[in-house]
């Protein structure tokens, strides 16, 4: 039997060559210009994991993108593992600032990658991270060396809130059923510095409109005498915030965690430069609600975002017009406790009320999930932390993270279990960003430390 290492090392251009393939589809899931893309990266998703060694795969149809479903179960007797992961993709925009086309992957290195990089879009997020999973299943059952049950479950629209995994979820439980949840969908602090992320922030994505007159008008003979819904529209988000960057939305914070002075210290014990963070992002200064630090506020605490604003004339040359209507996407990041469908109908309500007369006002909706904490002394975290300590060398840090994977509270609320979160990535990798990328030394330990997790989680689970 070949040990991981040797056998990474035999396959490492296969492995390599074979993620470049599946980061050609473009599955972008929110454009149904790509819906075809996205249903065949499904079918190649479920080859993949028949290829390494799954006895059972199937793609299930659901309302929107199939799901995958895959298994090998050895012994009923044995732990059984769920591992979860996506096959969509955001979309690519602003194309023009990629510097390469994004579904056609180059390999680069970079200051943090020297070893080489994959520049494309769903590299890190999420296609690099799970197939990470599928390779590592190859290694395990061609060499005999799978100690447990395992599950697989990837779908086709978490980038759009996973519309349709709580409908396959309470129609499959018994199917489902497992001992643990594994996903890589997240990322560590650096290369030399592993960590599991323990936590994660909910999410309520919002979009609203501001309509002023019937049509648009001349802002000559209309200009100061109607409403303009972008000038409303600005005012209004501008009042989301008061001076100290605090929410200023009624109720907001009721149900806010708020962590003790010890363990905020501990948290301020993880490697983090101030100058470091503001060099790599260009910035001269941070910004945020008063009171917290930087890595505080992007994991602890909850955040109101604009992701996008439009509306009238924005195409080249001038224009001069008072548009009718004008539109905002904001999201917003939750704390454990905060219930996502109340903090939706908080900020619904809270943006109604603020409205002005003259201009009307609708909120709608589109997507949400709950926030998330992994107890760090479940059997799940020690057999990670476990893994790392095999394939880094060095105890990984737990790690409270700024974003969001809706679906995690779903599997504990639906399938009883808990989830641990072995993410192989790097905030420099630029995901839902241009210029995507995941370093080939990340694909490759990533694929070395999933099989000690099943490992150790399996000797854990069985003493």
């Amino acid at each position: 039997m070949e040990s991981i290492t040797s056998y990474i090392e035999e396959h490492k251009q296969r492995f390599i060559d074979e993620l470049v393939e599946l980061l050609k589809i473009p599955s972008i899931s929110a454009d149904s210009a790509f819906a075809k893309a996205t249903t065949q990266t499904a079918t190649a998703v479920a080859d993949s994991l028949r290829a390494a060694g799954c006895d059972t795969v199937e793609i299930c149809e659901t309302p929107g993108y199939p799901i995958v479903y895959a298994d090998k179960m050895i012994d009923p007797n044995l732990p059984t593992v769920l591992v979860y992961g996506h096959y969509d993709v955001q979309p690519p925009d602003p194309l023009d600032l990629w510097d390469s086309p994004p579904f056609e992957p180059v390999i680069k290195k970079t200051d943090k990658h020297p070893d080489g990089a994959i520049f494309a879009r769903g590299a890190c997020d999420d296609k690099g991270q799970m197939y990470m999973h599928v390779k590592a299943m190859e290694y395990m059952t061609a060499n005999g060396k799978l100690p447990c049950n395992v599950k697989f479950m990837i779908e086709g629209e978490e980038e759009v809130g996973s519309v349709n995994l709580a409908w396959y979820v309470a129609r499959n439980q018994e199917k489902l059923a497992n001992d643990v949840i594994l996903i890589s969908d997240t990322g560590m602090i650096a290369n030399d510095i592993p960590s599991i992320t323990t936590g994660l922030r909910g999410l309520s994505y919002v979009e609203v409109e501001v309509t002023g007159p019937n049509r648009d008008l001349h802002s000559g003979l209309y200009g100061g005498a109607v409403a303009n819904p972008i000038n409303i529209l600005s005012k209004m988000i501008a009042s989301l915030h008061d001076e100290n960057n605090h929410i200023t939305v009624k109720g907001f914070y009721d149900k806010v965690e708020e962590l003790t002075a010890a363990e905020r210290a501990k948290m301020g014990e993880a490697p983090f430069s101030l100058e470091n963070y503001k060099e790599a992002l260009d910035i001269a200064a941070v910004y945020g609600e008063k009171g917290y630090t930087t890595n505080e506020r992007n994991s602890i605490r909850p955040t109101l975002d604009v992701n996008g604003i439009w509306g009238g004339y924005t195409g080249e040359g001038a224009k001069t017009v008072i548009a009718s209507k004008a539109y905002a996407k904001i999201s917003m990041r939750l704390v454990p406790h905060q219930d996502w469908e109340e903090i939706t109908e908080l900020f619904k309500t809270h943006f109604e009320n603020i409205a002005p007369e003259g201009v009307t006002i609708k909120v709608t909706p589109h997507h949400g999930g709950q926030g998330y904490v992994t107890p760090i002394d479940s059997l799940g975290y020690q057999a990670a932390e476990k893994a790392y300590e095999k394939t880094f060398g060095k105890t990984p840090i737990p790690q409270r993270s700024g974003g969001s994977i809706p679906i995690v509270a779903l599997f504990e609320k639906e399938l009883k279990s808990k989830t641990i979160l072995m993410g192989f990535g790097l905030d420099s990798d630029a995901i839902h960003s241009p210029n995507e990328h995941f370093g080939i030394w990340n694909y490759l330990k990533g694929i070395e430390t999933i099989p000690y997790f099943y490992e150790y989680f399996t000797a854990l689970k069985n003493s």
